[in-house]
């Protein structure tokens, strides 16, 4: 049985978040606080919850509707995904876990620096512009294996990670959605989208961390989930997704299975 004692000691070094999650688990079922034995099959998921899945990189194309079988029209996104190259090999025994780094688009040799070209010739590939690490794939790789968009099928449902259309320094209406002073009358004028109080002057005679106020916005890493992947192509390296992925286009993202 896992004592309070213990289970304390075990949640220590989880965030905030994770210990909430657990006592939300631990009420769910009306534990005692001494006894958490129940909750145990819990624990390696929420403790796991950052485990990396496989995936591929790609390039947003754009969106589009498709017709599915019951006549709906369902608005997709367009990727170009893959083929990536294998370029590292990381395991357990040598760098600590095991994650394949994969490589995606060609760039020039005029574009490389020496410590790039002595990495690439390493692994057999021609230069790569984006290179990223994932883990999870199941089989046996070999450096300069060509990983395509058969990783993927239909049904699925993935994750697409993607930065954000920049806009710019924006006022708080546009980023953070205040709706401003509204009911002009009374001889206000120029407060319509104005953000109002920051705070008190006298105490706390500051403005709070976090304080919602203009800025630059958008260009953000943004992860959108469990979309559904609505056709594969391997014949043109295509993916649609269901729904909206971030970025512009023509913008690289990443897609975890």
């Amino acid at each position: 049985m896992l004592t309070l004692l213990a289970f304390h000691k075990i949640i220590g070094d989880v965030s905030p978040n994770q210990k909430f999650l657990i006592f939300r688990v631990q009420a769910h079922y009306a534990l005692p606080r001494a006894n958490f034995e129940p909750i145990g099959p819990y624990l390696s998921t929420i403790f796991n919850s950052n485990k990396k899945m496989p995936g591929l990189i790609g390039k947003k194309i754009g969106m589009t509707s498709v017709f599915v079988a019951d006549g709906r029209n369902l608005p997709c996104t367009v990727i170009e995904v893959g083929p990536c190259v294998v370029t590292q090999i990381k395991t357990v025994e040598k760098d600590g876990y095991a994650a394949l780094q994969l490589g995606f688009e060609d760039k020039t040799e005029k574009h490389t620096n020496k410590a790039e070209m002595g990495h690439f010739a390493a692994s057999g590939t021609t230069p790569k512009r984006n290179l990223v690490e994932f883990s999870g794939f199941e089989g046996e790789f070999k450096l300069g294996d060509a990983i395509t968009v058969d990783l993927f099928t239909e049904e699925d449902f993935v994750n697409v990670i993607g930065t954000s259309k920049g806009k710019g320094f924006q006022g708080v209406v546009k980023r953070h959605g205040f709706g401003g002073v509204g009911q002009t009358t009374h001889g206000q004028h120029n407060r319509l989208r104005a953000p109002g109080s920051l705070g008190a002057s006298s105490y706390p005679s500051r403005v709070f961390k976090g304080m919602r106020m203009a800025g630059r916005t958008g260009g953000d890493r943004v992860t959108m989930q469990n979309l559904q992947v609505i056709k594969v192509m391997p014949e043109h390296n295509l993916l649609l997704v269901k729904g909206s992925v971030p970025g512009a286009k023509g913008s690289i993202v990443l897609i975890e299975k």
